[in-house]
């Protein structure tokens, strides 16, 4: 997945949960989706997303059809094969407690190793660095962008110094 490929997928999931796209786009027959799009990672060879779901339990599946194929089809044009694009359906959890949120969403913002710079995920979002009506961090941001990554830092050198513990520990 290049950069013209995340831009796509994250074009679908604009196009899926977006009012503006909608409003700027009266002539497509679009179908939205009452659900938001809290955090999200895009990585080389898979991705995380974190939605937020009121109602309908059925909507996240309904969603990730809707993307996923619109997306299968895309990239299978875009790199002349065909078949089957994602290896299985995706897995999904339900987070129960206000705290587990807080940290998945550390977990997908720290997936990249480049995560202070990395582009491709909703971390700018969270930082207050990048702003769009279809990703929501404000479902779970209790902290400021300082706080948020005070507290992604704060587990990057906890996670530092166990790996260097168990490697001390193995010799």
């Amino acid at each position: 997945m290049d950069s013209v490929d995340k831009r796509k997928f994250l074009s679908l999931f604009e196009r899926s949960l977006s009012d503006e796209f909608l409003a700027d786009n009266p002539e497509e027959d679009l179908h939205t989706f009452s659900v938001e799009l809290v955090a999200y990672c895009l990585m080389g060879n898979h991705f995380h997303l974190l939605f937020y779901q009121q109602d309908d339990p059925l909507e996240i599946s309904r969603l990730m059809k809707s993307v996923s194929t619109s997306y299968a089809m895309y990239f299978n044009k875009r790199h002349k094969r065909q078949g089957h694009l994602f290896q299985s359906i995706f897995r999904a959890s339900w987070i129960s407690s206000d705290s587990y949120l807080l940290h998945i969403s550390r977990y997908i913002h720290l997936n990249p190793q480049t995560w202070r710079t990395f582009y491709w995920s909703s971390l700018r979002h969270f930082l207050g660095t990048a702003q769009c009506d279809w990703v929501h961090p404000e479902r779970i941001l209790t902290m400021s962008g300082d706080q948020y990554r005070q507290f992604m830092e704060d587990y990057e050198d906890r996670a530092a110094v166990l790996k260097a513990l168990k490697n001390e520990l193995a010799l």
